[in-house]
């Protein structure tokens, strides 16, 4: 199906990338959303509060962050999609219902425009701290999707397919903006709507008396129905069985968790999304994601210009992680680059998939700016040696 031509606002824009992430949701059918405000997202459900009465939607300010990411969730089970938006603190309130929505296969997205941390932090300036919680935040086994944007045409590309993938493997998509990213304003091509392919509700065809709310398809991923359609909706955070029934032993625990990894396992490579530039023949790959890839072609150009034979992989999806890409690539190459606004995260990834086949030189940030290029060219250089 294609994008509701009534809320699609076609044509060329200058707008920021909290702006085009709003548009990108509309576009995917998101017609509800909760949130508290804090910097730098809030400009995102501001400008969704604006739109979403055009067309017939609604923005809920709630309490706090713990109240606004359940009230997705039930926005979701009531038929609707839904998402929220957030930052830092705000986050890491989200992280138990992120784990409900996990375990409950609810399709959402949780969008975080990242700053600078611990705590409060720096509210205002950029970081990409978050990478690992978003992975890993809640407690317990689960598998998510997050995808990294660098632009604002990308905010509004990507918040289309973080909807489409949440639909798709029902599971609650992360969308990890930054600061700069946010803020950034540039020019966004809006398609028409006929152009934008939606990934529809997998709404079951089953009569009630036939339908087991949890009972998986070929893929591993059930089929929904809504609260109020006359079929037995039974949603608990509890290890559940294919009713959605709580059934509290090692065997339904077994394979529910199983069955959450596998539906995302059995298509990472196909979830794979990055954009490579001169991998072939290259001696060091810089890695990089979100406002950090536009940083780091200063470098890379100023490495060429040396005669460094440096190629670029750009994470678009971060997580799943693009673990058969890495270890083809480490095993060709004398060291992979990775700069981050961040002590060392996704790093940990790239090391882990690297497996020592080639050096792996991590080059971090605290946050608060952006790196200076020359830090990253020195990591490009001492890899090349």
């Amino acid at each position: 199906m294609h994008a509701d031509p009534r809320t699609v606002l076609t044509g060329t824009h200058f707008i920021n990338g909290d702006a085009a992430c709003c548009e990108g949701a509309l576009a995917a059918g998101a017609r509800y959303a909760a949130g508290y405000p804090i910097t730098p997202s809030t400009e995102i459900v501001e400008r969704f509060a604006a739109r979403a009465p055009e067309v017939g939607g609604l923005f809920i300010q709630m309490e706090d962050e713990i109240a606004s990411s359940i009230a997705i969730q039930g926005m979701v089970w009531g038929g609707q999609k839904a998402f929220t938006v957030t930052s830092g603190p705000g986050f890491s309130l989200m992280m138990e219902h992120i784990g409900l929505a996990a375990m409950t296969e609810t399709p959402v997205v949780f969008v975080d425009v990242q700053r600078g941390g611990p705590s409060t932090g720096l509210p205002t300036l950029p970081s990409q701290s978050d990478m690992m919680q978003a992975r890993f935040g809640s407690h317990g086994d689960y598998a998510v999707i997050a995808l990294s944007p660098n632009s604002p045409q990308e905010c509004f590309d990507l918040a289309i397919q973080a909807f489409n993938l949440a639909e798709e493997f029902r599971v609650p998509v992360m969308f990890m903006m930054d600061e700069c990213v946010g803020h950034m304003t540039e020019k966004v091509v809006i398609p028409p709507a006929d152009q934008i392919e939606i990934y529809p509700r997998r709404h079951t065809q089953k009569p009630p008396g036939e339908f087991r709310l949890y009972e998986p398809g070929p893929d591993l991923v059930p089929e929904m129905a809504h609260a109020g359609e006359g079929y037995k909706v039974y949603v608990t955070g509890l290890t559940h069985d294919r009713r959605g029934y709580p059934s509290l032993n090692p065997a339904t625990q077994k394979e529910l968790v199983t069955r959450l990894f596998e539906k995302i396992r059995r298509a990472a490579d196909r979830l794979v999304m990055v954009e490579s530039d001169q991998l072939e023949g290259a001696d060091v790959v810089v890695v990089s994601y979100g406002i950090t890839s536009r940083v780091a072609q200063r470098a890379v150009h100023a490495a060429r210009a040396k005669g460094i034979k440096v190629g670029t992989l750009r994470l678009i999806c971060v997580w799943p992680f693009p673990e058969k890409l890495i270890r083809e690539l480490a095993s060709k190459v004398k060291a992979l680059v990775m700069p981050e606004l961040n002590m060392g995260q996704v790093v940990i990834e790239l090391e882990r998939c690297a497996a020592g086949q080639c050096q792996v030189i991590s080059v971090p940030h605290a946050g608060g700016t952006v790196h200076d290029p020359a830090e990253i060219l020195q990591a490009i250089e001492r890899g090349a040696q």
